[in-house]
């Protein structure tokens, strides 16, 4: 039993060194220790000290997490790419057969301590140290990932149609530019998820030489800009849009009858919903009082218009429930309202005269009303009253008595009993006199009713001229005002091309 088990070993012994796997373990193993043996991660790993050591940089970026506007801060996903020569890791692979690379933990072998400048995260680097790959020839490859949270200036002028441009801003923090050089690679977007609110535009970057005030001695980063355009499909629909209705039922304050008592109502209900709006973008929008959004802009002049819309509103109803006793309407609003206002507006003041129609003849009670009011020819002067039934408006108290009857003979007069009375004893009666004064004062009142009724529906037809014309004064400021503030943005043609159409 011991001769087999002994011959068992010796001949697992020699598979072990038959097996090529086996001798890379090996040869992988005394690799790592002569390499690590007088190594130090503190020096630069360099042939001549005086040269610099260049260190190729770019980044992947993978996915815009969130841009905070309140704040102004950035979180991508990167992947971060740097390479460069290790002097002292380099090996010849027919020494070590089936070696052909190595990795090494971050903390074993030199890196450049490339950070994020502008990074806004607690820990400031949020880089995740992965293991640096390491070939025969000593070229090393370090792709660190992360979720960069870095530092934006947000230009929130022509929100929501704005396009922003955040700086991701890499370079070494101890190492000057005369002993490591960064070169700049492309960024590569292949892997990027799209995001819901941003279209990614670009990732163009530059490679800089600056001079600080601490150091004599040139610092290089590499600066990436990511360019993004906001997509405005979500705000046009939940803030353009009901802002737009809004604004637009405005109009309907001006087409409200005024007897109806809700115009104030309407108005200022309009204009508290405009606030809460308003409200809702402030909450978005970063407390900076350098430039006012282009919705802020909107939403202004709205609120604007529809408060100018109360205040026109107020001066209708102080119009149309004008008091008769007031006084009369003054000349040059009879001029520019009634006559050029109604005339533009092709408005006709109710009772007026069309063509075609026929005039009433001055003497029938049925167009006393449009005698009053001027619509009826007025009456000739020196022309006789008749005594009928329109006697109360011919403006004497007393028809005038008849002419005195001639003389007639006694006998030939009839007896007294059935003689009749005579005009005069009829007009000297005290009960006609009493009656022909109560009907003149019925005439006097159905006189000034019919005049207050007139100056009533004088001011109310101007009301209603002045109502029509902010109808249309305010549509074409609201038409003007909406096209002119949302189309000054400077891809407002681009952002409906893509997220509307």
């Amino acid at each position: 039993m011991g001769t087999a088990a002994g011959l068992l070993l010796a001949l697992g012994a020699g598979l072990l060194l038959l097996c090529p796997g086996s001798q890379g373990g090996v040869y992988q193993r005394q690799l790592l220790k002569g390499l690590m043996e007088d190594y130090t991660p503190l020096e630069r790993p360099v042939s001549d000290d005086a040269q610099p050591l260049t260190v190729h940089f770019t980044l992947s970026l993978m996915q815009i997490m969130d841009v905070d506007e309140k704040n102004q801060v950035l979180t991508t996903n990167v992947w971060l790419q740097m390479y460069w020569y290790d002097h002292y890791l380099r090996w010849n692979e027919s020494e070590y057969p089936g070696v052909k690379t190595l990795r090494f933990s971050a903390d074993r072998i030199w890196k450049p301590d490339i950070l994020l400048y502008n990074s806004a995260n607690e820990k400031f680097d949020s880089t995740f140290h992965t293991n640096i790959l390491v070939n025969s020839s000593g070229y090393c490859q370090w792709l660190p990932p992360g979720i960069l949270k870095s530092t934006c200036r947000i230009d929130v002028r022509w929100f929501p149609f704005d396009t922003q441009k955040c700086d991701l801003k890499f370079g070494s923090w101890t190492y000057d530019g005369w002993l490591l050089v960064l070169h700049m690679m492309e960024a590569d977007t292949s892997g990027y998820v799209a995001n819901g609110e941003w279209d990614l535009v670009g990732v163009p970057g530059s490679e800089n030489k600056v001079f600080y005030e601490c150091c004599w001695e040139p610092y290089l980063d590499v600066t990436f800009a990511v360019t993004m355009r906001r997509r405005t499909l979500y705000y046009a629909l939940n803030m353009l849009v009901p802002c737009l209705l809004l604004s637009a039922m405005t109009f309907l304050v001006f087409l409200l009858p005024a007897d109806s008592g809700e115009k104030i109502s309407l108005g200022i209900t309009v204009l508290l919903s405009l606030t809460v709006f308003m409200l809702l973008v402030a909450e978005v929008m970063p407390a900076t009082s350098d430039s006012i959004p282009l919705i802020g802009q909107y939403f202004a002049s709205t609120m604007g218009m529809v408060g100018l819309s109360v205040v026109a509103t107020v001066f209708v109803l102080q119009y149309h429930h004008h008091d008769p006793d007031g006084g009369c309407m003054p000349r040059w609003v009879q001029v520019v309202v009634l006559r050029w206002g109604a005339w533009l507006l092709r408005m006709r003041q109710p009772g007026e005269e069309t063509v075609g129609r026929p005039r009433c003849a001055p003497s029938l009670l049925s167009c006393s009303s449009d005698n009053s009011e001027g619509s009826a020819t007025p009456k000739p002067q020196g022309t006789p009253a008749i005594a009928n039934g329109n006697l109360p408006y011919m403006g004497s108290p007393v028809a005038p008595p008849p002419a005195k009857p001639p003389k007639v003979p006694r006998p030939f007069l009839p007896s007294p009993e059935l003689q009749a009375s005579t005009p005069e004893e009829l007009l000297s009666a005290p009960e006609l006199g009493r009656i022909l004064e109560e009907l003149h004062y019925v005439a006097q009142c159905f006189r000034g009713r019919d005049a207050a009724q007139a100056t009533c529906s004088q001011w109310k037809f101007a009301a209603a001229v002045i109502d029509r014309l902010f109808l249309v004064t305010f549509a074409l400021i609201h038409i003007i005002c909406s096209i002119s503030i949302l189309m000054a943005a400077p891809n407002f043609a681009e952002a409906i091309t893509k997220d509307f159409l």
